[in-house]
């Protein structure tokens, strides 16, 4: 803390003085990559994978599932955004080639379809020191498990204790440098333009299968950073990932200071240099506390320190809202729209804050984050307006405006910015394609078989390089192939449960039994705890002695208590020969002492339905 707060004291001396770089703009950008097996699931070996990679590029992230590579920064102006585009295909590139030696895949997407609870334990945690003390320090600030919810079209509830939630999301970070002058005035056309900037990129609406935000990552992020713990709603408390409280006044110290002030110290590090002797030196300080803890405060538009390769210090807003993928031209496209909107809007409008509320730009992001181009925003001269007619009628052509002045070629302006229009005319957003294409499926395939599809057909697509709006719709058959799909239950077994308490009555489950067409209810106890199994059996047998046709038979009477029950990670063989061997109909699936899913003879039954009609069609 003491050298985070002197390497404060000597930014704002550089601050002050005028040892800040400034007009000069520099773009640069971080792109995050998925990376999955033969069966499109996590492949967890980004260390096998960077010992084959330059380090100058490549880094690794969070999870083992998860690798990162950095672009060159470019000046601003000409041909910038083709030459990043060029180098971000080159490496990318480079990186599908260097996974096939693993029979890895790489994947650009906000979240994988693919990723399950499984895949969050620490067994998957990228075996970086920092990474470990990390999770230790989010645990004591939390003081256990948390619980973390999130609600769209579906509802997803689930509790968990380490902070590999985190990993769910990738990304493609844009940097945008500014000179230290201006930077309040541009964060906060950054903070404006982040709504229509969304509406327009959104990419992940599906997590663990839930149907959730256009934009789900927004919500994830926050909750899995999160280290507040319930108190007095008098009592005011900030996430650590949040959009801001309030629009900056004077320059990047607010916001660093602010920082300092609310968030406890999650990391520490050797900090072997004085900031001031640097300074009297004539170099720029490292200032290395100071970066270690802005990186654990997640703000969307987060302000950043460092040295350019001319050896001064400079400051950047580093646009951490955009998703990875569906491909690396959508992400350029996305990017050129930020860089447009920024010079764009800054010049139509002026000063923000005079013409906008802080309130209607959060409000904005939140509704373009859950819903993409069916949000309606506040916006300077609309009361209210659907993100689809500000983008294509006002934010574009203002765009355009924005890059014509910063000299970006018009050649390059044509192409980005005409997939960003094309994209909103058709409404075909990543995540729209994904959503759309998981309503064809129907009901047919199992769950898992339905996001592998989802995935496989993404790589699919990204391999030929068209943008989004122009892909066909993913088919069932992309899967490749049910058995892939079915070597454990936790891919096959049914989690929409009918469950009663001991305490209810038989005429229930007979009821549910007859209602919805199944032979086996578990009893559970408040705790969601498994306590007991009602089986259609157990029914006839009660029917047979004569009995509960006058007086009323709780379940706890009839319910098998002596129940045999497996983990998700059990293989379906396994299970098979269980249930032969114990001549039983079903395996209730519990994990942590929760019930979690079922697995029956009919589920086995639909399997061996579509081998033989595989069989049979050969």
């Amino acid at each position: 803390m003491k050298k985070l707060l002197n390497e404060m004291r000597a930014l704002e001396k550089m601050h002050k003085e005028g040892l800040i770089e400034s007009g000069i703009r520099r773009i640069g950008a971080e792109q995050e990559m998925f990376l999955v097996d033969e069966n499109h699931r996590p492949a967890p070996v980004n260390m096998d994978l960077l010992a084959e990679l330059p380090e100058k590029y490549f880094t690794t992230e969070l999870g083992r599932f998860n690798i990162e590579c950095n672009l060159d920064p470019q000046d601003l102006g000409s041909d910038c955004l083709s030459r990043m585009e060029n180098q971000l295909v080159s490496l990318v590139n480079m990186t599908i080639e260097k996974a096939a030696k693993f029979n890895t895949k790489v994947v650009l997407a906000g979240i994988l379809p693919t990723l399950d609870k499984a895949h969050l334990s620490l067994d998957y945690l990228t075996p970086v020191p920092r990474y470990y003390e990390l999770n230790t320090a989010m645990n004591r600030l939390r003081g256990g498990d948390f619980e973390f919810r999130i609600k769209g079209n579906d509802e997803l509830i689930i509790r968990h204790d380490n902070v590999m939630l985190e990993s769910c999301n990738t990304s493609f970070q844009v940097h945008f440098q500014v000179g230290p002058e201006e930077f309040a005035f541009l964060y906060n056309i950054a903070q404006a333009v982040a709504a229509p900037l969304m509406a327009a990129a959104v990419n992940s609406p599906l997590l663990f299968g839930k149907r959730l935000w256009r934009e789900t990552r927004i919500a994830l992020f926050q909750q899995s950073i999160d280290t507040r713990l319930s108190s007095s709603h008098v009592r005011e408390q900030q996430p650590r990932v949040s959009f801001g409280r309030h629009w900056i006044k004077e320059s990047v110290l607010e916001i660093l200071q602010e920082d300092i002030s609310r968030f406890r110290l999650l990391l520490a590090a050797e900090v072997d240099e004085d900031p001031f002797e640097a300074l009297e030196q004539g170099r720029a300080p490292k200032l290395t506390a100071l970066r270690l803890h802005n990186g654990t405060v997640y703000r969307w538009n987060r302000p950043c320190y460092g040295i350019s390769d001319n050896g001064k210090a400079h400051l950047r807003i580093e646009n951490r809202i955009l998703p990875a993928g569906p491909t690396m031209v959508d992400e350029m496209a996305n990017a050129a729209f930020w860089f447009g909107l920024m010079r764009g809007v800054s010049e139509e409008y002026g000063d923000i804050t005079q013409v906008m509320s802080f309130d209607s730009a959060q409000d904005n992001f939140l509704q373009a984050s859950r819903l993409g181009l069916a949000a309606q925003f506040t916006w300077p001269g609309h009361e209210n307006i659907s993100a689809a007619d500000l983008i294509r009628n006002e934010m574009l052509p203002l765009a355009r405006q924005g890059l014509q002045e910063l000299g970006i070629v018009s050649t390059d302006i044509d192409r980005y910015l005409g997939l960003i229009d094309e994209r909103v005319a058709s409404r075909r957003t990543g995540a729209q394609w994904l959503l759309d294409s998981l309503s064809s499926f129907q009901c047919e395939g199992s769950k898992a078989e339905r996001l592998a599809a989802l995935t496989a057909a993404t790589i699919d697509r990204q391999s030929k390089g068209k943008p989004v709006h122009e892909w066909e719709l993913a088919t069932l058959e992309e899967a490749g192939g049910w058995s892939r799909h079915y070597t454990d239950i936790g891919h096959l077994m049914t989690t929409d449960l009918f469950t009663v308490n001991k305490d209810d009555l038989v005429d229930l489950v007979a009821a549910m039994m007859d209602w919805e067409h199944i032979r086996h209810v578990p009893v559970e106890d408040n705790e969601h705890r498994l306590v007991g199994l009602v089986t259609h059996r157990s029914l006839l047998r009660l029917l047979a002695r004569g009995e509960g046709q006058d007086a009323p038979v709780p379940v706890s009477d009839v319910m098998h208590e002596e129940v045999v029950t497996v983990p998700p990670e059990t293989s379906s063989i396994e299970a098979i020969s269980l249930m032969r061997e114990k001549k039983i109909g079903c395996l209730p699936v519990v994990k942590g002492g929760k019930l979690i899913g079922i697995i029956t003879e009919r589920d086995f039954m639909n399997i061996a339905g579509q081998l033989l009609e595989a069989e049979l069609s050969k």
